[in-house]
């Protein structure tokens, strides 16, 4: 469900009018006079594919190439294509059009589902009244104006103007699970003048027009009138969202209804809320393409320094223009400018791979591949619900692991959205529910009668207010009869509740209804405008004059009621903070106590209040809603100067608490998020006493915290003052923790003007409270900390309407899937089923996610590095002659096929610390912070790497024999890997082997589609050397020995917490040393334990000859899945340490 704010930045996308409201003739009964010229608009087609066959090439081109590395390598291609350059353009142009190609069908294929699924909803057969006969067509053909007759059971082909149902009453009941989730039943109605149109002829004869709003995103907002002519008289009737039926929504329990075609196609309210998600960046793609320009600098710089070094070698004569190379007349005369800038061209060509063109696509799959492992994670499956969790964009996994700001909902996030009637205040006095009995304090359940010898005047008036001021709805088991067709309170006392069951779209209604029902005065059910209640065995009909419906601002709702007695009575209930100022009579301030001792139980409070009118009161109440619902300009405006009229001179009745269950494993949770070192943030509606109550017993608020206050604050000065004192508190009081705790309002004339001083509070704090908030304000909340100077990286968790705005704005949005709808699940990144799954999804995942493509797209640039190094190298042993070191298709094929596997087999699989240990310690969550591994100190460490084992391979071949780099891109990334299973062994080992089968066959057979063939025979002469294999080995010794030994040194002199981990996994007498974790295969053998030992031994880490140093007492490295296995209904915080098995 979507709030109106959530829709602002979607209005650009609305299809553009030339005025505010349109006008729709029922049945296209256009006026016969000359002068009218219809208004246009959208036919009912739903586009939800980004292609059409015609524009599918060029569009997505254009897309692809709007990414700097795809376009660079295009500017290559060209390059190649126009000038004499050393390589051949397939080995820019193959590896482009290989990713190109792969992208596109990837990007096609999705979009033709699309166009599948387009094609089923516009071709689905519909029936229209036209010509006086009810006719089947397609639902791509329905116009605005058309009567569509929609069946039970059927979802709305468009946005329908209700006209008239099968009932008498002319409603009907619907459900909007695919728009918001929301399973319950939902009653919608049609006006008086309309609902007797109940066949195809009458509906023909019927002269009406319809005037509305333009079409827009909120779905909750419809603003319009119907004028019926009937007997030559104009009859105008206000119509709202009750009127007005979504397509997307679904026809419940009534057999047919009758509507007007009013938003059609992309213009329905369901095609316009396509369009509101927007897109996020994680840092890794910011730090990737920042990257980017740094190596296109060292690219430049590279061909740049080539070009004029050439030139300064060849000022000297002799190798200007060699014997051997004699330049003709035309390049004699040659414009120098045009040469050094053809020089340059060539030198850009021949380093071009120092750019990684994979990189992109890699991780692409990187993260569609890896995002289903969330999915297949059972410790993330709730199976009360069977409900598992859900990625909705893969783009963020890597976020997951960066969080430092959680910011979460309270009421269906941390607790159950249960809710259950305990307590209650009735003229000063507090009651509480025994048994079905409602009981003063300090009374026992001694009553045989039951509550009925207790409950008389005041507090029946309030039992039945609360049993009245509701929108709650009754199923029966027999749905499919109308309510007018068979007495459904027919039986003993007017009712049988075995066979009625309430749905409401608020747990807290549906809670006061249950316990009204149990103490003794029921809610039956509505019939039209009557709703019917059981007071103890007597049935009372009272008809229903007006709703005034809940909204944020208010904070409460209302109804006008004729009583029995042909009295008017006004009934409502809300917050305390609104309903107690318009109180004028009853125990207010007793009230007022009453409610603050519930809220400091943690209990949901309302307050319920009621109004007497007189006949001439109640004239001037029903003129001005009338004239308020009919205005078709400032409607909402003047809605709110009604409501406020009416609701005022209150007398109070009392107020009602409901217990919100916390669920299972929030404390945990919340505790390992602060262990984590990431600061949790609630962000509820509630008063500030009930939130700081569950803030306390789910362990947001310790009971040693020092908890500072910003509430109720009037003016920007006054605030301002308490944000400096609580700043002066925070730096005198010698406390470890302080929690703050501000209200909506409050919070509003701190963001004014203070926003500085607030956020110096805030972030002293290591737990925020703020109650009382609008849904907007929690997205500006969101955004303020997500702007601040730090840039810290936000995660928003909610599960209602009111959460999706701060969803959206934070840098990863989680849906909690539970009883408010799936309008946040709808709107988010991930979707999860508990609260307590946050911590395996941040803790684990995200962990794993960070440090898996940290490590690709560092390696990625590195191993192009090594690659494209030598290259430059040799250019200073061929006098710049642009000579290729490498054959054409060792160029094309090195990114492709040689190095590709590897890498992306450990971005999916790798895992530095078992999942168990990461749960159990989420302080190794703090290792990854700041985008640790991605530092420029990170990203310089490896390209310097790059650069040593170049010159290292380079000049160690140049002075042994010649070698290609395939083996030490595969080396380094062996030695990255912790966790190896046979997959790893097989691509890594595999694309080595790979590498040498290939070579074999591409120069050992003369191949007759290849113009030229400079790698004949090479390879099997070089590979029958035994100094080759000998020098292939010392060179790659070398080049990684001095990685191995800086790995093992910082591991015993400055190991982070979890290289400390994952010796500690395991019990002490069978800890990996640190020679070892890099060692171990999946076995347990140790390749390398007589080093380990050594440098053990060198280190003073053990004694020579010491028990304890021995291989076979070491743990194993990977595990295996006979070791114990962790469920997810253990605490996260007291999982036993991982038992070591062998190595």
């Amino acid at each position: 469900m979507c709030t109106k704010h959530c829709f602002d930045d979607c209005q650009g996308f609305d299809p553009p009018h030339q005025s505010d409201t349109r006008t729709v003739y029922v049945a296209n009964r256009f006026p016969q006079n000359g002068h009218y010229i219809p208004q246009r608009f959208a036919d009912n087609r739903i586009i939800s594919s980004k292609y059409t066959v015609w524009n599918f090439v060029p569009k997505n081109m254009f897309e692809q190439f709007r990414r700097i590395a795809n376009f660079y390598f295009l500017i290559i291609f060209l390059v190649q294509l126009m000038i004499d350059t050393p390589t051949s353009p397939i080995t820019s142009g193959l590896p482009l059009f290989f990713v190109i190609t792969v992208t596109a069908i990837k990007q096609g294929y999705e979009d033709w589902l699309r166009h599948k699924a387009d094609n089923e909803v516009n071709g689905a057969p519909v029936f229209v009244v036209r010509s006086g006969s009810l006719v089947q067509t397609r639902s791509k053909n329905i116009r605005v104006g058309d009567i569509v007759r929609v069946a039970k059971d059927e979802t709305f082909p468009v946005d329908l103007v209700l006209l008239s149902s099968d009932r008498a009453d002319g409603t009907c009941h619907i459900t909007t699970a695919s728009l918001d989730g929301e399973t319950n039943l939902k009653t919608h109605f049609s006006v008086p003048e309309t609902s007797v149109c109940q066949s195809v002829s009458q509906l023909e004869a019927l002269q009406a027009v319809v005037e509305c709003q333009q079409p827009e995103a909120d779905l909750y907002r419809f603003v319009g009138r119907i004028t019926v002519i009937q007997h030559g008289e104009e009859i105008v009737r206000p119509l709202g969202p009750e009127n007005l039926l979504l397509r997307g929504a679904r026809l419940k329990n009534t057999k047919e209804i009758f509507g007007v075609a009013v938003y059609t196609g992309m213009e329905s309210k369901m095609a316009l809320n396509y369009k509101c998600k927007s897109q996020k960046r994680s840092a890794v793609e910011k730090s990737m393409n920042t990257f980017l320009i740094i190596y296109l600098v060292i690219l430049l710089f590279e061909a740049i320094l080539s070009t004029i070094l050439k030139y300064a070698w060849q000022a000297e004569e002799k190798w200007n223009e060699p014997f051997y190379n004699q330049k003709t007349e035309q390049e004699r005369n040659s414009s120098p400018i045009l040469k050094f800038i053809s020089d340059f061209l060539a030198f850009l060509v021949l380093y071009n791979f120092i750019i990684p063109i994979s990189l992109y696509v890699t991780v692409e799959m990187q993260k569609f591949l890896g995002s289903f492992f969330i999915g297949w994670d059972l410790d993330l499956y709730h199976e009360e619900s069977d409900q598992k969790a859900q990625v909705n964009t893969s783009d963020l996994n890597e976020e997951l692991g960066q969080v430092e700001y959680v910011f979460t909902d309270k009421t269906g996030t941390l607790t159950e959205n249960e809710m259950h009637f305990r307590e209650c205040s009735i003229k000063g006095t507090k009651y509480r529910e025994v048994n079905g009995k409602l009981l003063p304090e300090g009374m026992t359940d001694d009553s045989p009668d039951g509550s009925v010898a207790h409950l008389i005047g005041d507090e029946v008036l309030f039992l039945k207010a609360v049993s009245l001021c509701h929108t709650v709805q009754i199923s029966y088991d027999q749905p499919d009869l109308p309510l007018g067709a068979s007495d459904p309170f027919s039986h003993v006392n007017g009712f049988s509740s075995n066979h009625m069951e309430y749905y409401a779209s608020s747990p807290d209604e549906k809670a006061l209804v249950e316990a009204t029902k149990r103490i003794g005065v029921a809610f039956t059910g509505s019939r039209g405008e009557t709703m019917e209640i059981n007071t103890f065995g007597k049935l009372e009909k009272y008809k229903l004059l007006h709703l005034l419906e809940f909204d944020a601002n208010r904070r409460r709702m209302s109804v006008i009621l004729q009583t029995p007695s042909g009295g008017t009575v006004l009934f409502t209930k809300g917050a305390e903070s609104a309903i107690l100022p318009f109180a004028t009579s009853g125990e207010i301030e007793k009230t007022r106590l009453h409610v603050d001792e519930f809220a400091l139980k943690g209990l949901r409070t309302l307050v319920v209040a009621c109004r007497h009118f007189s006949p001439e009161e109640y004239m001037d109440v029903d003129k001005r809603l009338t004239a308020a619902r009919t205005a078709l300009q400032q409607r909402e405006e003047k809605l709110q100067e009604a409501f406020d009229f009416i609701e005022r001179d209150l007398q109070l009745l009392g107020a009602t608490a409901v217990e919100d269950k916390l669920q299972d494993k929030v404390q945990e949770t919340i505790e390992a998020l602060r262990l984590a070192g990431i600061k949790v943030w609630v962000l509820t509606g509630d008063k500030h006493e009930t939130a700081v109550s569950v803030s306390l017993s789910c362990g947001h608020f310790h009971r040693t915290m020092n908890i500072l206050e910003l509430l109720q604050q009037r003016s920007d000065n006054e605030c301002a003052e308490q944000l400096r004192r609580l700043a002066r508190r925070i730096k005198e009081d010698h406390v470890i923790q302080h929690g703050l705790v501000v209200d909506g309002a409050s919070l509003s004339l701190a963001l004014r003007e203070h926003e500085k001083l607030f956020m110096e509070v805030c972030k002293n704090c290591s737990a925020v409270l703020c109650c009382r908030m609008a849904p907007l304000q929690k997205a500006k909340v969101v955004r303020l900390l997500k702007t601040s100077p730090e840039k810290p990286i936000t995660l928003a968790i909610g599960d209602g309407a009111n959460d999706v705005s701060m969803i959206q704005e934070a840098h990863v949005g989680i849906g909690i899937m539970g009883k408010e709808g799936r309008q946040a699940v709808r709107n988010s990144d991930y979707a999860i089923a508990r609260f307590k799954f946050l911590a395996k999804l941040l803790l684990v995942h995200g962990h794993f996610y960070y440090i898996r493509i940290a490590t690709l797209v560092q390696y990625f640039f590195y191993k192009n590095v090594c690659f494209i190094t030598p290259q430059f190298l040799y250019q200073f042993f061929c006098l710049f002659s642009q000579q290729t070191l490498y054959d054409s298709v060792y160029l094309t094929l090195y990114n492709i096929c040689f190095t590709s596997l590897p890498i992306l087999v450990y971005s999916l699989f790798e895992q530095l610390v078992h999942p168990h240990v990461l749960q159990s310690k989420p302080c190794l969550y703090r290792d990854i912070r700041k985008n640790s591994l991605l530092s420029f100190r990170t990203f310089l460490y490896w390209t310097v790497l790059g650069f040593c084992h170049a010159f290292i391979f380079f000049f160690g071949s140049y002075i042994l024999m010649g070698e290609d780099t395939t083996l030490m891109g595969n080396g380094q990334i062996a030695l990255e890997t912790h966790f190896w299973t046979w997959m790893h062994h097989f691509v890594t080992w595999g694309s080595i082997a790979f590498y040498f089968i290939f070579s074999l066959f591409y120069g050992g057979i003369i191949w007759p589609f290849l113009h030229t063939q400079d790698m004949y025979f090479v390879f099997v002469q070089l590979l029958s050397s035994g100094s080759a294999w000998f020098a292939i080995i010392i060179i790659v010794i070398i080049c990684l020995s001095p990685d191995v030994f800086k790995k093992v040194l910082y591991r015993h002199l400055q190991p982070t917490s979890t290289q400390k981990s994952q010796s500690l996994s395991a019990p002490p007498a069978q800890a990996l040393s640190c020679m070892e974790s890099l060692c171990c295969y999946q076995q347990g053998q140790s390749g390398c334990s007589r080093l380990a030992s050594l440098l053990d031994q060198m280190t003073g880490h053990c004694k020579a000859g010491a028990s304890n140093c021995h291989t076979s007492s070491r743990c194993n490295r990977s595990w295996s899945d006979t070791e114990t296995f962790y469920s997810n209904d253990r605490s996260i915080l007291t999982l036993s340490p991982i038992e070591g098995t062998r190595c």
